[in-house]
């Protein structure tokens, strides 16, 4: 069965607002029920033997919301990380945060950053949180870092290969996720790990983020298990 576990699974929390509005409650009920999801899915995970899971818990788009919305996110993420941050530490679970600090609200990036060295050297899961995240800004930023290395003279522009610059990404020393799962049935990445997802299988459940349980995450798995990868290879027999 381990075989056959993604070591590393990428997931876009989608439909959180649609599930509250066909309830006739508040978005604040859609996320707070999704926050319960991340709780369950993070402990499925362990429980699995997956080895990273990495949620996209806000884009660097999301802050054309609504202030009051982003306020409410920014105050739910808080609350997780001091509900949360003992029981994952407890468990051997390492937190990691990607994504760009500004205009995060200090306060909220220094608890964040107290969390990762909290965690640091734990070696069990690691939970990925993308935060003020968007896969271009990333390949942008990595794109600088490496610039500015060639100029220090510290690297040649000639010895940059596909390796070498994964390791100028947010997600350096991560494996490349096997499988991605987007909620709610919408069929699109939306600037989310567009390098490190290219080789890995999408699964698209048409249920809300708020309704994904343990079991939906197993489904996943068992459907990524029946999955052949090629790389491009032909099959020859």
């Amino acid at each position: 069965m381990a075989d056959t576990i993604p070591k590393h699974i990428a997931i876009i929390m989608d439909g959180n607002g649609r599930w509250a509005k066909e309830r006739g409650l508040p978005r604040t009920a859609g996320h707070r029920e999704g926050i319960k999801r991340v709780k369950e899915i993070i402990k499925a995970c362990g429980e699995l033997g997956v080895e990273v899971v990495t949620f996209f818990a806000f884009s660097s788009e999301n802050w054309n919301r609504s202030k009051n919305e982003i306020k409410m996110l920014m105050s739910f993420l808080g609350h997780f990380l001091k509900e949360e941050i003992k029981s994952l530490d407890k468990n051997n679970v390492r937190l990691r945060v990607i994504g760009r600090g500004d205009p995060i609200p200090k306060q909220l990036q220094n608890k964040l950053r107290e969390a990762e060295a909290k965690t640091q050297e734990n070696s069990g899961l690691t939970v990925v949180l993308a935060l003020n995240y968007g896969s271009r800004q990333e390949i942008i930023d990595a794109a600088k870092s490496f610039a500015g290395d060639v100029v220090k003279g510290a690297v040649k522009i000639d010895s940059l290969d596909e390796k070498g610059f994964s390791h100028y990404l947010y997600t350096k020393g991560l494996p490349d996720p096997d499988l991605l799962i987007r909620t709610s049935g919408q069929l699109r990445v939306s600037n989310f790990l567009l390098w490190q997802l290219s080789y890995a299988e999408f699964y698209f459940p048409k249920k809300y983020w708020p309704d994904f349980s343990k079991v939906d995450l197993r489904d996943a798995i068992d459907e990524f298990t029946k999955r052949e990868w090629r790389f491009g290879k032909v099959d020859v027999h």
